[in-house]
């Protein structure tokens, strides 16, 4: 039986309080780990400024003045976010002649106002636009996970894989499609996406104006509350779990179960099992809106791939195209051939499908398996083009109908797979329903966890 994984950042900050250890040397065996680690996983490792601030931490301490349980805790960046004086990549070589941020993003000071110490910013998709993670400049980071070399999940591969190896308690990415919960159930760990407007956007390269949200990568959901409070500038503190008792739970039938791995789903049905012991209420329904959404797509396109080109359409007219990723391209272009007056008919019904949604859950949270499959083999989706087509899409499929509705989401890993791969269990709630969500997480994380079938 296995248990409910604890605060990592919890017991850092006893840790630094006991004198057991102290920020800079926490933060010089993080770097070293670092190096010693998979060269892909980062796109820029920021010694001298985690240093810097671990040394500000160490003196605060001293003087009976910490900042609360993050101070001296190292945290890792998506390649996404401003960090003042560094050029924001968004992992791509295409950017690397860019002006350097002027200031760090509104959410990285944030967390540095907290006390934590950033070790550097995490590798990519590039451009954030894959659920698969492949990026050929800067390398792929390996998932941690499977006896042949295994893809992290995109688009946020580097903090996942960052969280998953140990390197950093936390990381933070960002989620347009599913960038955040993807990751994290490739990679066996916690990965929470907000709803939109939870945080600050500025400082955050963009994909999609609309649907860009930002998450946490964490190995407890209580680690994914301590920096979600922090980033909005509130007292990092614990929430109380809800109650498994009366908590109810729609799951859809209607295609996020079609075509999932066997062990995707028979460990989706232990989940389930487990949490109605406990006493939550499960009720399975047809869910029309999701085929709604897909009649949408299908007829205009997707958000993403509107806004997405708007972005960068003049990047691949030009010179930037021939050291961009070949599928980055070719997605962008087939983009612009989309007819431009289906976005406003999109975003119209989107604003209809969000309130239709949240009725028919009826304060209901919603579950279901995070990715229909575990983790395909890199090798593969190098060599075939339409292979990571398809394989990107279904990846994508589950999670990017939550972005859809703005509904928040948790992935919480829920067991293995084929060769002992993780699988991830989404729980996710309406918008603005954060704090719910996450308090609700808490509790059926430790349910789930109990309920895991180990890696045979």
């Amino acid at each position: 039986m296995a248990r409910a994984p604890d605060s990592v950042l919890l017991d850092l900050a006893r840790r630094l309080e006991a004198g057991a250890i102290d920020a800079r040397r926490l933060v010089e065996q993080t770097l070293k780990a670092i190096e010693e680690s998979d060269p892909a996983i980062f796109t820029v490792v920021t010694a001298e400024r985690a240093r810097r601030e671990a040394a500000a931490s160490d003196a605060r301490r001293a003087a009976g003045r910490a900042l609360g349980p993050l101070d001296g805790a190292p945290i890792a960046w998506k390649d996404l976010f401003d960090f003042a004086g560094f050029v924001t990549t968004a992992g791509s070589r295409a950017l690397a002649d860019a002006a350097p941020a002027k200031a760090d993003a509104p959410v990285v000071a944030a967390l540095a106002a907290a006390g934590m110490a950033a070790v550097g910013r995490t590798n990519m998709t590039e451009f954030a636009y894959s659920g698969i993670g492949l990026n050929p400049r800067f390398g792929t980071p390996r998932n941690p996970y499977g006896s042949t070399p295994r893809v992290p999940g995109g688009s946020s591969s580097g903090s996942a894989v960052a969280v998953a190896r140990g390197l950093t308690p936390v990381a933070i990415g960002t989620d347009t499609s599913g960038s955040v919960r993807v990751p994290a159930a490739f990679t066996g760990i916690v990965g929470y996406k907000s709803s939109a407007g939870r945080y600050p956007m500025q400082g955050v390269y963009p994909l999609s104006q609309t649907l860009d949200t930002l998450g946490v990568f964490a190995r407890s959901v209580a680690d994914a509350i301590l920096i979600d409070k922090a980033m909005r500038e509130a007292a990092p503190a614990l929430t109380a779990p809800a109650p498994i008792q009366g908590l109810r739970l729609i799951v859809p039938t209607t295609v996020v179960l079609d075509d999932c791995e066997p062990e995707v789903l028979a460990n989706f049905e232990a989940a389930l099992a487990a949490l109605a012991a406990a006493g939550a209420i499960v009720e399975r329904k047809r869910f029309p809106i999701f085929d709604e959404i897909a009649a949408l797509n299908r007829r205009y396109g997707l958000i993403v791939a509107h806004e997405a080109y708007a972005v960068h359409r003049e990047r691949i007219a030009g010179p930037a195209a021939a050291v961009m990723d070949r599928r980055v391209v070719k997605r962008l272009s087939a983009a612009g051939a989309l007819d431009p007056n289906g976005l406003p008919v999109l975003l119209e019904a989107r604003r209809d499908l969000v309130m239709r949604a949240a009725a028919a859950c009826g304060g209901a949270l919603v579950a279901y398996p995070a990715v229909a499959h575990v983790a395909p083999a890199i090798a593969p989706l190098e060599k075939d083009d339409d292979a990571f087509a398809h394989t990107n899409m279904k990846t994508l499929r589950n999670t990017m109908l939550g972005n859809m509705l703005d509904w928040c989401g948790v992935s919480l890993p829920n067991g293995f797979g084929a060769d002992a791969m993780p699988t991830g269990f989404l729980l996710s709630g309406m918008p603005g329903d954060d704090d719910r969500l996450l308090a609700a997480a808490l509790a059926v994380e430790r349910v789930i966890a109990a309920a895991a079938r180990p890696p045979t």
